[in-house]
Order: C-alpha cells, then structure tokens, then sequence
C-alpha cells in the first residue's frame, strides 16, 4: 500500500497535469480564435477585391475624383478664342497661293501621279511651303489617276522637336517597343511579360503624306532610320523581350513582330538650309523643289487679299509701305493683323468698316522696332567710285554697296591698297586680282596709288563673285569715270579679265529687282541659268572686264555726276 506521502506527491503530479492541460486547452483556444479571425478578414479582404473587381468592370477605372478632372477639362476645352489671323488668311486653295507658281506646278508634278515621289522643299521661311504641302495633297486626292484615297491622312510634325532616343524608350517618328517591366506596357500584357510594340507617325501617315517641317534639324540617326522606313515602307520591331512561342502573345503583337508595322506614305520635307547642309542619302532619295522669294508686288499683292478677308479698307501706300519692310508672307499678313487690331481698339465699341491707314502701320513698325529690308534703292544719277555688287544670303539675294577712293600716293611707288577686315579673305583675293587686271589692262601701276575699297555696311563677302564690281569701282575711281547707279553687276574677275561664272543667278536678279535696279549684268557663262520668264529687269550678259564696263559706264558725264573726292 503506497504511503500517505506516496499518495499526495501522485495528487499533486496529477493536478499539474491538469493545469497544463486546462492552459495548454486555453492557448489552443486563442490560436484557434486567431485563425478564423485571419481567415474572416482573408475573406473580408477578397470579398473586397473581388467586389473592386467587379465594379471597375462595370463602371471602368473611373472615380469621383478623375470623373471631375474629366469635367474641368472639358469645361476649359469647351472655351476656345478666336483663329489666329494667319490661320483666318492662310490660302485655301493652290489658285490663292501668291508668288509661286513654278514651285506649285513643280510640287504638283511629283505629288499628283500615279507615281509620287518624296519631296523636300527649299526656301525662305514665310512662302508658302507648309500651306503649299497641305493644299497640293487636297488636289492629289481629287484626281482619279493619283494613288492616293479621299481619306488619305496629312501628318505634320516639326523636325526640330523630334530626337533620337538612343535606349530606344520611345520614338514618336517610327515607333517603339514598350517592355512589360520598366516602360509599362498594358496590364494584361505586363502581366505575361509580353513586350507591346507602339506605332509612330510613319504608320500614321500610311497611305498618306508625311510632311516634316524644318527636316534639315532632323537629328543624324533619326534620318538615317527613316531612310531604311523610305526604302522597306514598314517599320520593324525588336525587343530582348519577346518570345514568339509564348502562348500569351496576341496575334496582333505577333503580326507587328513578324512583318513590321505598315508605313508607306510621301515624305515632303520643308527646310530653310542650303541643299548642302541636308543629308545627301536623303537628298537623293527626293525630288527637290525650290520656293521662291516673294518679290514686293507678291508682298503688296498679298496684304491687299488679307485686307478684303478681314472686311477692311486699306489707304493707298499701305500695301507699299508693308512691302519696304518685309518679304515674308507670314509676317506681312501679321502687320496687317495688329494694324487692324489697333484699329479696332482705337475706334472703340463704334460699327462700321475699319479702315487702315498709313498711321496704324507705322505705329506697328515702330512698336516692333522693324527696319526696311531694303536700305540700298537705284538711282538715276550717275557716280565716280561707287557700285553695286549682288549678294545671296540663304535664299534671298541682295545689292553690295561698294565704294572706292584713289589718291595719288605722297611718294611714287609707295601706294597702299586696303579693303575692310571684315569682308572675308576671298573678297581682299578679288581685290588683288582686280589690282593686277588694272594694271594689264590700263598700263595703270596702282603702287603709285593709295586706293581704299570699302564694302558698304561691312557686309562677309564668301566668295569672288564681287570681282568684277571691285575692278569697276577700282578704275572709276582711279579714272574719275562715272558708274550708273541703276545697274548691279555679278561676277567674278579672272587675271586676264574674264568675267567668270558664279552661283546663286535667281537669288541676285531677285536681289536686284528689290532695289529697284533696271538692269542686272550677269557673266556669259551663267545665260544658261537665267530663267525665261524674268521680268521687270533688263538681264545682261559680260564675258569680259570691257563689255562690263561698255554696260556699266555712263556714255556721258552729266552735271548731276558725283565724284569720290
């Protein structure tokens, strides 16, 4: 029989054991409790979603708060102002265009075929090459021999906000891959890690014209990819993402990886650079046509159409008077404009026509702070040592005025001949050579002489073609032998007085013409390059230093001559 302390020690182990029991049971409990707790608020949390789910199916990703973004937006899309004049005055149709009736009938020669061809054109900004580009398309798609449909698209972009991306991330121009990691493509295809190729403005322009102003800004790499779209007329895609056995890819992702993406279209590239400066890969691709400077009549022709668009009275003079300050369309039309909005505000809340007057234009000028573009104009008088040269500076020609003195030297044989630091090396070349053909052709040693060449304005002279000019000026001065002052002259000098070629033959009779001369002497070798249909100026022809001078020499010596010294 186990003892009575036997008895107590199994009691007390007993009731331990109990104990342990009864807290072990009540800990069991609570987990048990935590568990359906947790599951509750699992079931909560995907009752929730579920129920998110449900509803962004049925109302889309909408919320109050992107509902009244919406709204705000639409409220201040609902207001808009007014068109911009030039938006108002711009042509609407190619028989509106002013001044450019070879460019158009170029441009519609390439466009309006059975065969387009890609175009860039060339020209003076504010002429008419964008209007241009839009206007000849709207006539292609009216012609049934043209392959292009009443739908055909007209895509503009600016070259200079276009660039080149190289990691690829975007490229609005031809397109790019978004990958399903860092570039956020669709959530149903970042989801499956399916890359989503994104379409850019060439496939936009399929079947259409792309036209890309201000192209020579085009960045190197980006043209030389467009080249590679001009050539396939799609787009290809690549990406270290795509698997084209991944069963998740949709067909369409596999089409645009496949074939590329469709991007046949005309390109018409717009630009103000010489042809040089433009990519010649590109260049060869391209029918090039050229615009041309607007004379003072097209200018003066223009201001009077917007004037009879806005409902308004032009006193006489306006037109010229906006002509003398400008050979752009664009900006002349923008005088027009603020000369009428001054108008309007001066007469007040009055009714009635408005009429401009040669007081509301000058108040624009000067507020503009504007300068004629012209400062040097022809004249009837007859002068000892002054002559006018011609210039082209991009596409625009104009006159050079040059003056000479002579001096007898203070000692024979010790004469200086100087010409302005600024007029570039190729200018003081033409110089010298000028000085040697005076001295073969008049026996003249000009050592005995201190003759100053001085180019009027200080102007960069880039190349020889004011030889000629610099030689006249030399022996009027040298012979006090007046030079008409209605005639410019181009060309370059040889040693043994040739009067040789030189480039830019449109631009200087345009030059010309703008400052009122009435006869414009090229060199023989250059009558090829003269266009037929020249007007307003007699064009003259020199092959040597002496038909030059038979063109440019007054016959007679009238009072009215003035003389260099």
């Amino acid at each position: 029989m186990p003892t009575l302390d036997q008895i107590t020690k199994i009691l007390d182990e007993l009731e331990n054991e109990i104990a342990d029991m009864v807290a072990r049971r009540s800990v069991e409990d609570k987990i048990e409790k935590k568990i359906q707790q947790r599951m509750s608020e699992r079931n909560d949390d995907y009752y929730r979603e579920i129920k998110q789910q449900i509803l962004r199916e049925d109302s889309g990703p909408e919320t109050t708060s992107t509902l009244k973004k919406l709204e705000h937006l639409e409220e201040l899309d609902a207001k808009k102002l007014a068109r911009t004049a030039l938006e108002m005055l711009r042509p609407a149709k190619l028989e509106e265009v002013v001044g450019q009736s070879r460019a158009v009938k170029a441009l519609m020669a390439k466009i309006a075929s059975p065969f387009p061809q890609h175009v860039i054109l060339y020209g003076p900004p504010g002429v008419g090459k964008t209007t241009v580009a839009r206007l000849a398309l709207e006539e292609a798609k009216r012609l049934r021999h043209t392959p292009f449909a009443g739908e055909a698209p007209f895509v503009e972009v600016d070259g200079t906000t276009l660039r080149w991306d190289p990691r690829e991330v975007t490229n609005p121009l031809l397109g790019s891959v978004h990958d399903p990691i860092y570039q956020g493509a669709k959530r149903e295809l970042a989801e499956t890690g399916v890359p989503e190729p994104k379409l850019g403005l060439v496939t936009e322009a399929h079947g259409g014209v792309l036209f890309i102003d201000e192209i020579g800004e085009l960045e190197t790499m980006l043209q030389n990819k467009l080249l590679k779209v001009l050539e396939d007329k799609r787009v290809q895609f690549d990406s270290s993402y795509y698997d084209a056995n991944d069963p998740n890819v949709p067909k369409y992702v596999k089409k645009l990886f496949a074939e590329g993406a469709p991007a046949d279209f005309v390109l018409i590239g717009a630009t103000t650079r010489d042809p040089s400066d433009i990519n010649p890969a590109l260049r060869s691709r391209c029918a090039e046509v050229f615009f041309e400077p607007l004379s003072q009549v097209d200018v003066r022709e223009i201001v009077v159409q917007a004037a009879a668009r806005l409902g308004a009275t032009i006193d006489a003079g306006v037109a010229d008077l906006i002509a003398d300050y400008t050979m752009e369309g664009r900006k002349a039309i923008g005088i027009l404009a603020d000369a009428y909005g001054l108008a309007l505000y001066q007469r007040g809340e009055g009714e009635g026509a408005i009429d401009l007057t040669m007081a509301h234009v000058y108040e624009v000028i000067q507020t503009s702070r504007m300068a004629p573009h012209v400062y040097r104009k022809a004249s009837s008088m007859a002068e000892v040592g002054r002559i006018f040269g011609l210039g082209v500076l991009g596409y625009v020609g104009s006159v050079l005025e040059i003056e000479a003195a002579a001096f007898a030297a203070r000692e024979p044989g010790k004469g200086t001949l100087r010409i302005n630091d600024t007029a570039g090396s190729m200018t003081k070349d033409s110089v010298f050579t000028a000085a040697a053909v005076v001295r073969r052709a008049t026996g003249e040693d000009l050592s005995n002489w201190d003759v100053h060449i001085n180019i009027v304005g200080g102007g960069r002279i880039d190349g020889p073609s004011a030889g000629v000019a610099i030689y006249l000026a030399m022996i009027s001065a040298i012979q006090g032998r007046p030079i008409r002052q209605d005639v410019a002259i181009t060309g370059e000098v040889s040693i043994r007085g040739s009067v040789k070629a030189i480039g830019g033959v449109y631009e200087k009779i345009y030059g010309a013409k703008q400052a009122g001369m009435s006869r414009v002497v090229l060199p023989e070798e250059n009558r090829k390059d003269v266009p037929a249909e020249v007007s307003g100026i007699e064009v003259c022809y020199a092959a040597t230093i002496e038909d030059a001078m038979t063109l440019l020499f007054a016959d007679d010596v009238r009072p009215d001559v003035k003389t260099a010294s």
